[in-house]
């Protein structure tokens, strides 16, 4: 049977429980072995000169195809995933351009009541660039193309703070330098959407954690706190800045 470099990869943790990363990865493995066995191609060639010939997407898609009928369901990063490939995605919670009812409520959101100004607290999250002041907006969710594509027809309202699933920034490039400033579900600072804001100079929270904001609602986020390191997010220290719900004028 063909040896593969990875099969004395020295970082593979055998203890673990099979994740659907193992289960893709040891379907492929079998794969290429199955391939060089058939054709007596050598490990440098069949990496430097034949690996198109020997697999190809056809046979990649079918190992997925083959995950996905097993039941397992990817976790999507951005509402459009869940919509186009419905099959295999995990059901999310939809949301549209005119919806005033839609919140994300996550589990580690730090919540509390509202102070002596009703100012209330409703999460967290990383803190791309440390500005001079907090800003303060009104939340409109997009999640989707239709609701892009309402802020390219309608345009985006002054003063909007988006919320959004997509950390990579792909879906709200046509209108990101509108936003007043952006909560982003997923990501780190260093993501996609972190370099983007940063660049447009778009005060942005990476990664956070909110719970009870809807389209219409004014906030607050504390875009004064400290920008979140490289360093914080490898040694796992939270740096996370707060995000409130402001009283209605």
């Amino acid at each position: 049977m063909a040896k593969l470099y990875t099969d004395v990869d020295k970082y593979e943790d055998a203890a673990s429980p099979p994740t659907v990363v193992a289960i893709l990865h040891g379907a492929i493995k079998d794969l290429v072995r199955r391939r060089l066995d058939q054709t007596g191609v050598s490990w440098p060639e069949f990496v430097f000169d034949k690996s198109y010939a020997l697999v190809s997407a056809a046979d990649l898609d079918e190992i997925e195809r083959k995950v996905v009928d097993g039941g397992y369901r990817y976790t999507g990063s951005a509402l459009i995933s869940a919509v186009e490939r419905s099959g295999a995605y995990a059901s999310m919670n939809e949301a549209d351009g005119a919806s005033t009812d839609f919140t994300f409520e996550h589990d580690e959101a730090v919540v509390e009541p509202a102070d002596s100004t009703g100012r209330e607290r409703c999460g967290q999250g990383d803190n791309v660039v440390e500005c001079p002041a907090n800003i303060i907006g009104t939340a409109r969710y997009y999640r989707s193309i239709q609701d892009v594509m309402i802020g390219l027809t309608e345009g985006v309202p002054e003063g909007t703070i988006a919320i959004i699933d997509d950390s990579g920034g792909t879906l709200t490039a046509p209108i990101l330098e509108h936003f007043h400033g952006v909560i982003c579900a997923g990501g780190t600072v260093r993501s996609h959407l972190g370099i983007l804001t940063r660049e447009y100079g778009i005060p942005c929270l990476m990664n956070a954690r909110v719970n009870g904001i809807r389209s219409g609602d004014r906030v607050e986020l504390e875009v004064s706190g400290q920008a979140k390191t490289a360093e914080a997010y490898q040694l796992g220290e939270d740096m996370s800045v707060r995000v409130w719900k402001l009283p209605a004028n």
